[in-house]
């Protein structure tokens, strides 16, 4: 059985998930913790970088990161069933592109937050990562994605959800205040896709 390092707060880890739920493969994939600050974890044997998600093949291969696991999972299940066909592909690629930098962003900040000691935190570096995260969701706000059909998201559609997810679970929400337009499409792919909801970390993990 292929095994998922991932943890139960990473975005990136969720998109995977998401993926593998959609997919049809949940029941194929074991999903195992990984303690990335810890040494003797053997994520950094697997991923050089010691960065989840990744993926341990079933012959002991590895891939990483999640563009590379998505792609992987669509390719297995037949392909073109989270990126389609054709000059389509490369806006589905983008949205994903960009949903992820939301994450990359958002991570940067609670990594400064948790940890760097109070005297050695730079706000300066906050809010330069914070006003990427702000002109994403005002592009996706203006241009939002399709709504789900059919619980058969794209790439692009897993990766804003898991964005937004993460954005609620670390800073509570406050993106709700500014952007409607993006809290409805996230409440319409949360009745989409159930399995967004078992995908959902617990608050303080």
């Amino acid at each position: 059985m292929q095994t998922l390092r991932s943890s139960s707060a990473s975005p990136f880890g969720r998109k995977i998930k998401l993926a593998l739920y959609v997919l049809g493969f949940a029941d194929k994939v074991n999903v195992e913790v990984a303690q990335t600050l810890d040494p003797n974890d053997t994520l950094r044997q697997q991923n050089p970088l010691g960065k989840i998600p990744c993926l341990v093949l079933e012959d002991g291969n590895v891939l990483y990161d999640s563009r590379v696991i998505t792609e992987y999972l669509d390719y297995t299940a037949g392909g073109e069933k989270l990126f389609p066909a054709g000059a389509e592909r490369f806006e589905i690629l983008t949205k994903q592109a960009l949903a992820d930098g939301i994450c990359d962003a958002a991570i940067q900040i609670v990594y400064e937050s948790r940890m760097r000691p109070e005297e050695k935190k730079h706000q300066d570096w906050v809010d330069y990562q914070q006003a990427k995260v702000d002109r994403a969701l005002t592009a996706f706000e203006n241009n939002p994605l399709p709504k789900v059909q059919h619980n058969s998201p794209d790439a692009a559609q897993i990766a804003l959800a898991c964005a937004l997810g993460y954005l609620d679970l670390r800073f509570a929400g406050e993106w709700r205040k500014s952007y409607p337009t993006l809290v409805a499409w996230l409440d319409d792919f949360a009745s989409s896709v159930p399995s967004f909801d078992k995908t959902k970390a617990e608050p303080g993990v």
